[in-house]
């Protein structure tokens, strides 16, 4: 039996045990978003610890953040939503269709991030600004950002393409991606920011060559012989009607960075009000946090998101309602482990960014106080791969907007004012997690899992 047969057989996963299928594909893209958020979590370790400057360059790295977030927010409209389009036409046995969406998605990419960056780097002083930087921070924020946009066309490459590894089965294939570029950043960070004396400037550097590492990489698979549908330059002529539906499915994942940039924003810009760029810096802090320790259930709803679309376009609906159970269990029982470790050693997350004893201070309460009730925040994970994966665009737009935009964003500006100082900020979050991840499964399980196989849902 050849490679391809092989493979088509093993990731065909309307078949087999859908458990396998899940863990299968979780542990190979949990590490690969784990060893992606290392690219931007390693630099922020490195430049915490620098002898000199490193409180305002940790921040001024925290307040780039909205805008990378952004930028990352298009890659995953585009992603996000072919991605499940790919996987249902696999399904459905329409292999060239499935090109097709995997060539526009890639023009897609390529063009929304030229237009970016250029207008990222034209705007950055007051987009910066705007966004929680003082005249102390500004300097390292604009150093470290105008660097990191040269590279946008390789960030936006390596992961807006990688899902279509993953969504063709090959999950270790995956995380090779993004684990031969981070891996590559972590040796060229402490190169670039302390034997060259390059400083925030060199963890910049170091990024996006890493990046381009990991586009080249992605683009040498997607064209080779081993995968099963493979980029050629015939489907990536843009037609648009597809790109419309690729973007319309694709919108909740764009939704969800593109609030959590505003978040972002608005956290940095209300603490830089309420506490100075100390408070933005235990912001930082808790941002990067949260980024690692989210990793297990960021991996093994993606997982499920292939299997979720597969089973759909095959009809094969009992499959779907097992995915879900599986994948709701799994993700809040290893929140509330994660949840524990946070609450019981919490210097040692802080320490592993900076040993600045302000800021441990700062932060020990902080890390409590957001982190509070972390298992809820699952609940929103596994609600929006269930909408998404199952094409119910809408229903997953909605519910990203209401956690972040009607809950955390009010919460985050007017709880400080009703006497809670920079802590408001904090408590925002896990409020959000219950009042919005709550809405967002309870409305899941009632509209969708309740009819699979009934009814048209």
């Amino acid at each position: 039996m050849s490679f391809r047969s092989d493979a088509a057989e093993k990731n065909d996963f309307g078949t087999g045990n859908i458990y396998l299928h899940i863990i299968r594909l979780a542990i190979p893209m949990t590490l690969a978003h784990l060893i992606n958020v290392l690219y931007n979590v390693v630099d922020r370790i490195y430049i915490g610890h620098m002898a000199v400057a490193s409180m305002d360059s940790l921040t001024g790295i925290g307040l780039a953040m909205p805008v990378i977030t952004i930028i990352t927010a298009f890659a995953n409209l585009f992603s996000m939503g072919g991605a499940p389009l790919f996987s249902m036409a696999r399904g459905a046995g329409e292999e060239e269709r499935a090109g097709t969406i995997m060539g526009n998605v890639f023009s897609m990419l390529l063009l929304s991030g030229g237009v970016l960056a250029v207008l990222c780097f034209a705007l950055q002083r007051p987009i910066l600004y705007l966004f929680g930087a003082s005249d102390a921070t500004y300097p390292f924020a604009s150093a470290y950002l105008s660097i990191y946009l040269m590279g946008t066309l390789f960030m936006m490459v390596s992961l807006g393409m990688n899902p279509f590894i993953n969504a063709q089965g090959f999950g270790v294939m995956g995380m090779l991606t993004v684990s031969i570029g981070a891996v590559l950043n972590l040796i060229l960070d402490p190169v670039f920011i302390f034997v060259l004396n390059l400083g925030i400037r060199g963890a910049a550097i170091a990024t996006i060559l890493s990046q381009l590492i990991s586009a080249l990489w992605v683009l040498q698979f997607l064209t080779g012989p081993k995968a099963l549908i493979r980029l050629n330059r015939q489907s990536m002529k843009i037609q648009w009607p597809l790109v419309g539906k690729i973007s319309v499915l694709g919108m909740a994942g764009f939704i969800v960075y593109l609030t959590n940039a505003t978040v972002q924003i608005v956290c940095n810009a209300t603490l830089q009000r309420w506490g100075g760029d100390l408070y933005v810096s235990v912001m930082t802090l808790i941002n990067s946090v949260r980024e690692v320790m989210s990793m297990p259930v960021t991996g093994t709803s993606d997982a499920a998101k292939p299997i979720l679309s597969f089973n759909y376009g095959a009809k094969k609906y009992q499959r779907i309602k097992q995915c879900i159970r599986f994948m709701s269990v799994f993700c809040i029982s290893i929140s509330l482990v994660i949840w524990g470790l946070i609450f019981k050693f919490p210097q040692v997350f802080i320490r592993v960014f900076s040993s600045d004893p302000e800021l441990i201070a700062l932060g020990i309460p902080a890390l409590h106080v957001y982190f509070f009730g972390f298992f809820l925040m699952t609940l929103q994970f596994a609600g929006q791969a269930t909408f998404q994966s199952l094409g119910k665009a809408k229903r997953a737009i909605f519910f990203s907007l209401f956690r972040k935009v009607v809950i955390v964003v009010p919460l985050t500006i007017f709880l400080p004012m009703l006497g809670f100082g920079p802590t408001g900020v904090f408590m925002a979050e896990p409020i959000s997690n219950l009042v919005g991840g709550g809405a967002c499964f309870t409305t899941m399980m009632l509209t969708i899992y309740r009819k699979l196989g009934k009814e048209e849902v």
